[in-house]
């Protein structure tokens, strides 16, 4: 899926991944009313607001990214509808032919680890048949646990041909409270980043591994320092945009061919109806507004990459 995902990017020249984070604020208010009218004011209702919601983004976005990245924990909230929400969101992205990046942010140790690793990459065997649950393309992996948390997840990759991104150095303000730790003279961060590259290399693709990393956009010094630890890895930046990240200050996370990073943007794209910029699309052009943030960020970073 690495080949795939690469291969997307250099066709649709675009190194970007939307975030399907659709908090029910950023939901429009007809797509809400038209939900809560045919199922009220249910969990059900919020479900198929999200995944209407989600639908129309796609629509609008699909030719020109190549991936999108539904966070998991929003659909969560919304119980087993909202579950049911999320595979129907990546049911479709697939049927347009998107890479998903499930971002479910799993960490845990042997039979554990091996199911989430079949739950959201591989197949669980039901009777005589092998059955693929939620089958997202990628998934985000918290490496804490350390490599018993991560084996399981290489064993699918390696079975299915998908791929992981391991957390690394995350955006967040408050990463640094273990992130930064010193120990033995490097931060924890960069062992990481170096148990991560050893993966990798174990685990290739045609050029790039199938074991990727995740390396926040706000953090621009640590992300060169880590595409140099990590070569063969793909990087998921998220941070860009509403949490600072700057598209000059990417640069660095990508290899000298223009490749090896993927930036996420999720309220600055599903959101930017809200936004001054794109007020003139109004509520019900929702859709058409995150098509129009998304060719203005794709113009971003390749500005940026072009001028380093």
């Amino acid at each position: 899926m690495i080949n795939k995902l690469v291969e997307k990017i250099v066709k649709q020249g675009a190194p970007v991944v939307v975030g399907l984070d659709p908090m029910m604020k950023f939901v429009p208010k007809h797509l809400q009313n038209a939900a809560f009218e045919q199922y009220g004011e249910t969990l059900e209702g919020a479900a198929e607001a999200i995944w209407q919601f989600n639908k129309a983004i796609i629509d609008n976005i699909y030719d020109i990214v190549p991936a999108v990245k539904p966070q998991i924990a929003m659909y969560e909230q919304f119980g087993l509808p909202g579950m049911a929400a999320f595979k129907k969101t990546v049911d479709y992205c697939h049927e347009k032919d998107m890479v998903v990046i499930g971002d479910v942010k799993r960490g845990d140790i042997g039979s554990t680890s091996e199911a989430y690793a079949v739950a959201h990459l591989g197949k669980v065997q039901v009777g005589s048949k092998l059955l693929a649950a939620f089958d997202e393309d990628f998934a985000t992996v918290n490496p804490y646990l350390g490599s018993d948390g991560i084996k399981p997840f290489l064993k699918v990759c390696e079975e299915e041909k998908k791929g992981i991104f391991i957390l690394v150095k995350t955006s967040n303000p408050s990463s640094g409270e273990f992130q930064d730790r010193l120990i033995d003279g490097k931060p924890l961060y960069e062992l990481v980043g170096e148990k991560v590259n050893e993966w990798a290399c174990g685990c290739m693709g045609e050029k790039y591994s199938y074991v990727g990393a995740v390396v926040g956009a706000t953090y621009p010094e640590m992300g060169k320092r880590l595409r140099k630890v990590m070569p063969k890895s793909f990087i998921l930046v998220p941070g860009y945009g509403a949490q600072g990240g700057k598209a000059e200050d990417l640069v660095h996370f990508f290899n000298e061919d223009g490749l090896g990073a993927i930036v996420n943007s999720s309220r600055g794209i599903i959101a930017a109806y809200t936004k001054e910029e794109y007020a003139k699309f109004g509520e019900k052009n929702f859709a058409e507004a995150s098509r129009q943030a998304a060719i203005d960020m794709i113009a971003d970073i390749n500005g940026a990459l072009k001028s380093r």
